[in-house]
């Protein structure tokens, strides 16, 4: 299913990563600055403008390294922009996620009070992401940037994360990343799910209609707002380990285990969608762009026999399956990254090293698509007819989770889940338009 687009974006003016692939493989980093001095904060934004490349340059991902800069609301505040400014950003975003944390689940381990520092405090202001095939092309990048904050002392990093995608293009877990991401209409990008119309532009970039044919609440004035969207940055600890030993003990086979495994994620290791390849692995089929997210649920595997009701895949994108609401209102672009070294294959023990995931999203509204699949999707499943029971892998647990796996004669429900996944930190972000970082730096309050 495809359509002609009905608008026109600015390409030149939205920043590079939030519409385009990242290389694969890659090596990136993230980098927090604080600003204690407005004027210097703003130089230093004028300096790293010329950096940054917009959707319209589409490099080859394979020749350079690109990079993007994003705002918090306490950044923007300790830039100078004005108070009605402010006022005029969403609730969530003003609050920050710390604020959140017992609407989106982050409780008891996850609870911001244990939260790796400075992550989720108000010293959090400018987030600086920069992306390169290897870790040899990252450094230029990474020297540009710390050349441009050089000799501004307002201007402070105070937290970088490395992080990167392998040769083997899989997360901690041991699932293949980078894929399933939304047809967007008019960005040019390949077209990945035919039996599904592109999503709206104003899903993802302010200024433009969104799914619901209006126009997404955007910040005043229009200089700010528009070509912006916001960025969710998550780290999150994965008990890699943990989930190996659950796996092996309620498998009676390597083959079986490796089933297991695929049930929890809605995917086999090499990215095949268990609707398309609900038997066996496919590599092939994990590998090629052009199939492995072409795929629809109600059609292909409505009571959920292949790929569970309940699977992590499926229930953060339900696709056209008969849910409770609207799941195109909800899509996502997922842009999360690993960090921390993998544990070994076959290893069950954990090695006491720090490993995980970078969760980041990117939408126009926080509250009806990062939050929305946080809270209803992922931690409720009324949506699924199961309230009360969160996603089996990335969801909280405390030993007391539970996973139905539909089968004939009879469904199996795994139960006694620990939790595989904890909050380390977090912020909301906005990523502004190029022009729009150049109305900040030109602020004279």
């Amino acid at each position: 299913m495809t359509t002609e687009p009905t608008v026109t974006l600015e390409l030149d003016d939205i920043q590079h990563p939030v519409l385009r692939p990242r290389p694969s493989p890659y090596a990136g980093a993230y980098i927090l600055l604080r600003i204690d001095d407005r004027r210097a904060g703003r130089e230093g934004l004028r300096r790293l403008i010329p950096l940054l490349s917009s959707a319209a340059d589409m490099p080859d991902p394979n020749q350079k390294g690109a990079a993007a800069v994003a705002l918090s609301f306490q950044g923007l505040k300790a830039l100078g922009v004005p108070a009605d400014t402010l006022a005029s950003f969403p609730a969530e975003f003003q609050q920050g996620m710390a604020a959140r944390a017992e609407i989106l689940g982050d409780t008891g381990e996850s609870a911001p009070e244990h939260w790796e520092s400075p992550l989720g405090s108000p010293e959090v202001h400018v987030a600086i992401f920069a992306l390169a095939p290897d870790a040899a092309q990252l450094q230029p990048v990474l020297a540009e940037a710390n050349d441009a904050l050089r000799e501004l002392p307002g201007v402070t990093p105070i937290w970088q994360q490395d992080t990167y995608l392998n040769q083997r293009e899989r997360t901690s877990f041991g699932f293949k990343d980078g894929i399933s991401h939304p047809d967007i209409e008019g960005s040019g990008n390949p077209i990945t799910n035919p039996h599904e119309a592109p999503f709206k532009a104003g899903e993802f970039a302010l200024g433009y209609p969104d799914e619901t044919g209006d126009l997404p609440p955007m910040p005043r004035p229009e200089a700010l707002g528009r070509n912006g969207t916001y960025v969710v940055i998550r780290k999150l600890q994965t008990r890699v380990a943990a989930f190996r030993q659950y796996v092996r003990a309620h498998a009676k086979s390597p083959e079986e285990e490796e089933l297991l495994t695929a049930k929890f994620v809605g995917r086999w290791p090499s990215g095949a969608p268990l609707v398309l390849a609900p038997e066996r692995d496919d590599p092939k089929l994990g590998a090629d762009p052009t199939r492995n997210n072409a795929f629809l649920y109600a059609a292909d595997d409505a009571r959920g026999l292949k790929c569970p009701l309940g699977a992590h895949a499926r229930r953060t994108y339900p696709r056209d399956a008969n849910i409770v609401g609207v799941a195109r209102n909800h899509r996502i672009i997922r842009r999360s990254t690993s960090y921390g070294p993998m544990l070994p294959d076959g290893v069950l023990e954990d090695d006491g090293v720090d490993r995980g995931i970078v969760y980041v999203s990117i939408g126009t509204h926080l509250d009806r698509q990062f939050e929305f699949v946080r809270t209803q999707w992922i931690i409720d499943g009324t949506f699924l007819g199961t309230p009360g029971v969160p996603d089996p892998l990335v969801g909280p647990h405390d030993k007391n989770g539970e996973f139905t796996i539909p089968q004939r004669p009879i469904r199996r429900r795994l139960t006694g889940l620990p939790q595989f996944v904890v909050t380390r930190g977090g912020e909301y972000c906005f990523i502004p338009g190029l022009r729009a970082l150049r109305w900040v730096t030109d602020l004279d309050t």
